[in-house]
């Protein structure tokens, strides 16, 4: 490897440490902010829903009712508990096949308006997945408080929604409205709202990854590293080892 070669690289390890410096930077104010939102005092639905928009992971509270006859699965997804998918932390009792399931996604007929919305009432384990609506449902009017989300895109390597066979791999909030009918406006129900021995709510996942600091500390070590290297064989003309 000639000279030009060694100078580039520990310019470009530094480089790259002082670009992680700026994610880091921002993944910590992303933290804050999604932590901020999703403790503040629920607010009720707007009337405007064009405005929720700007108020995804933001509580919200209404009261109706669940219309179970028009419910739905989206999955296979995580148990989430207490932010995080069991998946990123090793599972504990959950782990393994236990973590993998079903969102049990109901319409939610507001009382207050003319409009019905969709609840994830929760998470259910892939082998309840014929056996849930066993559960014994809450017919009368109550109040609840879920966490605003949007649409998302199909993630890579997830398989296209298929809304003629009811299967349903992520959020298009459009199409699921349709089936819902319903607004296009989704909340993740709180774990303290759910029905008893339903599914498990509290499924809204607010623990991110942030280990940019281990990628701060890798790229500039790499940098003193070959800089020290560079230093040693080019300038000094000693052998490297």
């Amino acid at each position: 490897m000639d000279i030009a070669c060694w100078q580039a690289i520990p310019i470009i390890c530094f480089g790259l440490g002082t670009w992680q410096i700026n994610r880091r930077r921002w993944k910590l104010n992303l933290i804050h902010d999604l932590e901020r939102r999703t403790t503040m005092e629920p607010i009720d639905l707007p009337l405007d829903l064009d405005e929720l928009n700007d108020k995804e992971y933001y509580c919200v509270k209404v009261r109706g009712k669940f219309i179970y006859e028009r419910e739905f699965l989206i999955g296979p997804r995580s148990l989430i508990v207490k932010g995080q998918a069991l998946s990123e932390k090793g599972g504990g009792i959950f782990s393994g096949r236990s973590s993998t399931g079903f969102y049990v996604v109901t319409p939610f007929k507001l009382e207050d308006r003319d409009i019905t919305i969709m609840v994830n009432r929760g998470w259910i384990p892939k082998n309840a997945r014929l056996t849930y609506k066993q559960e014994k449902n809450i017919t009368d009017s109550m109040e609840i408080v879920g966490i605003v989300r949007l649409g998302e895109t199909r993630p890579p390597f997830i398989p296209s929604n298929s809304p003629s066979s009811g299967v349903w791999h992520y959020r298009d909030l459009n199409a699921l409205a349709k089936v819902a009918e319903s607004e296009p406006v989704y909340i993740d129900l709180l774990i303290g709202y759910g029905t008893p021995k339903g599914p498990i709510g509290g499924q809204t996942k607010v623990v991110l990854r942030n280990e940019h600091l281990s990628y701060i500390i890798t790229w500039y070590g790499l940098s003193i590293s070959t800089a020290y290297i560079w230093y040693r064989y080019f300038i000094q003309k000693l052998p490297v080892m």
